[in-house]
């Protein structure tokens, strides 16, 4: 039986595409082979597997793949903001830095942007998650902010964003790892939530949704006087151990600030607005109830302030 291509709709193409996967056959092999999944099991979703592959993306000759990487995915080097060639290891080169005017951002306050480059789903209830990937499975406010490990008077998470929209963003290698805040707003202390590292590519999440809420991740809120309380959460996976935040909490920032990047590998961002906050953009909505990502760049608009 073939595998099921990962396709998304492309926003500035205006039509469906397939997605070129970088190292499918590894990630096909391990996590719709029993063998790979043991070896995923067993190794890959460990700290110490994350840090070594990200160890050898950090030596001096790992640069050596950046040219070909970037030929094989048609990576626009002019968005760039330093020559590829100045990129000493592909660590670097992977959480790249972007020309400001690659990324302009949607103007007015009352519209929330994405917070990365990547694909991405709405979910205008976040009760409505289940079923997505895996048929009957679904994860809750609750899990996703690891209430449980939490003293019970701060576990009121779930409850503040209960029935609010949500939106999932997933990074590919081929991406810039960058992330940034969607809102205008003032950003609280980042809190981690250490986990495992699977994959959170759709090979993956078809076999298992809750490896979203069983990765590392860091969970930052931030206080909009135009969205009320939205949270940002960055999700680490496979060869992604290092989640790095640069922005200082209790600083007010503008949409489409600089927030933080991931280190090598595949990576998501949850952003999560309480119930009644946000419209999201039309089609981002009627692609996401077809079960299809929508690929569209960070600073361009997610939705409109309710």
């Amino acid at each position: 039986m073939p595998a099921e291509p990962i396709r998304f709709y492309h926003r500035y193409h205006q039509r469906i595409e397939t997605e070129k996967v970088f190292g499918e056959g590894w990630l096909r092999f391990a996590y719709e082979n029993p063998a790979g999944r043991f070896f995923v099991w067993l190794l890959a979703r460990r700290k110490f597997f994350s840090w070594w592959y990200g160890r050898k993306m950090n030596q001096k000759v790992s640069a050596l793949r950046i040219l070909p990487f970037i030929t094989a995915y048609d990576i626009d080097v002019d968005e760039f903001a330093k020559s590829a060639f100045d990129y000493k290891t592909f660590n670097e080169f992977f959480y790249r830095a972007l020309k400001p005017e690659a990324r302009p951002i949607a103007p007015g306050e009352r519209a929330a942007i994405l917070p990365a480059d990547g694909r991405h789903l709405v979910f205008p209830n976040v009760e409505t998650t289940a079923g997505y990937y895996v048929k009957g499975e679904h994860f809750t406010l609750a899990e996703l902010f690891a209430e449980d490990r939490l003293p019970e008077a701060e576990r009121e998470l779930a409850r503040t964003f209960a029935g609010g929209g949500m939106l999932i963003s997933r990074l590919c290698p081929v991406d810039s790892h960058r992330f940034h805040f969607p809102v205008d707003g003032t950003p609280g202390e980042w809190r981690l939530i250490n986990g495992w590292l699977y994959s959170v590519s759709p090979v993956a999440l078809r076999h298992n949704l809750h490896y979203l809420v069983q990765n590392k991740r860091v969970v930052t809120l931030i206080d909009s006087p135009v969205f009320g309380r939205v949270a940002q959460i960055e999700v680490g996976a496979t060869n992604v151990g290092s989640i790095r935040q640069t922005f200082v909490p209790h600083r007010a920032v503008v949409k489409g600030a600089e927030k933080g990047f991931f280190a090598f590998g595949g990576s998501c961002v949850i952003t999560v607005f309480q119930r009644g906050r946000i419209e999201f953009a039309q089609d981002m909505i009627a692609q996401s109830a077809q079960h299809v990502e929508t690929y569209a760049r960070m600073g361009d608009v997610l939705g409109t302030a309710l």
